[in-house]
């Protein structure tokens, strides 16, 4: 992929919009997870070293005009602390208030802008909006890949108007995810877990045209174990997916590409931590258990997978981590990853919300090759999709 990155741009002296994401979550009143912070801080703190004036952009939440709860102003404080530097703050976005604050800067300094979802016109892309911003800006660079499948004011219009680049984040994502979904290292395996079916449809057929190895894991595995005829009991369950996940073993049979499901099955009556659990064989799932993890004989089924693949693709868990003991086979899949790649035989990717929470409890993290804080972005990517704030980089302003 070509894109331009800030080894493209000459920032000194100017004013460089720079679209991150500050979306974090809030728990008490406090930023219960600074990693997107952490993330963008070295793009944010580059562009002031090298004299350029740093204007944050960035939404949060989902406002309904001006809101004090969703007010950016509680987060850069913390922004400060994780960037290391000071980070001045104006009440509005755009306009009189945006432009004296962004007018009183001088090189190296760093100022974040408020929401900018306290305007209609970011999430319509609204010309106007869009004009207004650029109005604040020499450059932009968009350092958010979690919002580059939102084509908003802020994470593709302005890519129209003004010159356009990826920001360190954005470039080490976008290199990371081309390495692996476009110019992988052969076999390719990809774990794609979570809930339902219905929400990964288009990321199964892309996958399967991509990778030798599909392993499917947590709630959407009952829906194909059910299919091939097997008892589910209480379990999460796609009924009406059936034929579905029926077509998808036939293409993945027809393209000669395995597919892996569990073969065995931690279950109980109920979800909740610490509720008394069994493991049983996946033709052994009483009318009353649910299946919340894969068992033991699954895990290392997998985990051989992953020692003769080279390259592995993870988005969703393998059971209902968020309790124990039904975090086993993630974890474990997970560590065993990790060792994969420290050892320099697995390039591993991987990312969505709850996948990144999974990977964080199994405290491996840091020791894949690449884990995106993106979900959503993540996702269609995955799925083959070009992504509104990705394809602007590559243009030219102007260009259409």
């Amino acid at each position: 992929m070509s894109f331009r990155s800030l080894d493209d741009a000459d920032v000194t002296g100017k004013r460089v919009l720079v679209r991150v994401d500050l979306n974090v979550p809030m728990n008490d009143g406090g930023l219960s997870d600074v990693t997107r912070i952490e993330r963008t801080a070295p793009t944010v703190r580059e562009i002031a070293d090298r004299g350029g004036k740093v204007i944050l952009l960035s939404h949060f939440d989902r406002p309904k005009g001006r809101d004090p709860q969703a007010s950016l102003k509680r987060i850069v404080a913390a922004a400060a602390r994780v960037i290391g530097r000071p980070v001045g703050f104006a009440e509005d976005c755009i306009g009189e208030v945006a432009e004296r604050a962004v007018g009183a800067m001088k090189p190296g300094d760093i100022l974040c802008l408020e929401n900018t979802r306290f305007h209609s016109g970011e999430v319509k892309n609204d010309p106007d909006f869009v004009a207004a911003l650029a109005r604040l800006g020499d450059i932009y660079v968009n350092d958010a890949f979690s919002v580059a499948h939102r084509a908003n004011a802020s994470t593709e219009g302005l890519g129209h108007k003004l010159p356009a680049y990826a920001g360190r984040a954005m470039q080490a994502e976008l290199e990371a995810l081309a390495k692996a979904l476009h110019t992988p290292t052969r076999p390719v395996a990809a774990i794609v877990g979570g809930a339902k079916i219905s929400t990964k449809l288009d990321l199964l057929g892309n996958l399967l045209a991509k990778v030798e190895t599909l392993i499917i894991g947590g709630g959407m595995a009952n829906t194909f174990l059910a299919a091939q005829g097997k008892s589910v009991g209480k379990s999460l369950c796609e009924s009406d997916l059936m034929p579905t996940a029926r077509d998808i073993l036939a293409k993945a049979k027809l393209l000669g590409r395995e597919i892996v499901l569990p073969v065995d099955a931690v279950v109980a009556p109920k979800l909740a931590a610490h509720v008394a659990s069994r493991i049983v064989p996946v033709d052994g799932v009483g009318a009353a258990d649910m299946i919340l993890d894969i068992g033991p004989r699954s895990i290392e089924h997998v985990v051989s997978v992953l020692a003769r693949s080279r390259t592995l693709l993870w988005n969703g868990p393998f059971g209902a981590f968020e309790f124990e003991p039904f975090d086993n086979g993630t974890v474990e899949v997970a560590e065993a990853a990790a060792e994969l790649t420290a050892a320099g035989k697995l390039v591993s990717i991987a990312g969505g919300g709850d996948t990144l929470a999974a990977l964080n409890i199994a405290g491996v993290t840091d020791r894949l090759t690449y884990a995106s804080t993106a979900g959503g972005a993540f996702l269609e990517w995955l799925e083959g999709k070009a992504l509104p704030g990705v394809e602007v980089l590559k243009l030219s302003p102007g260009s259409r």
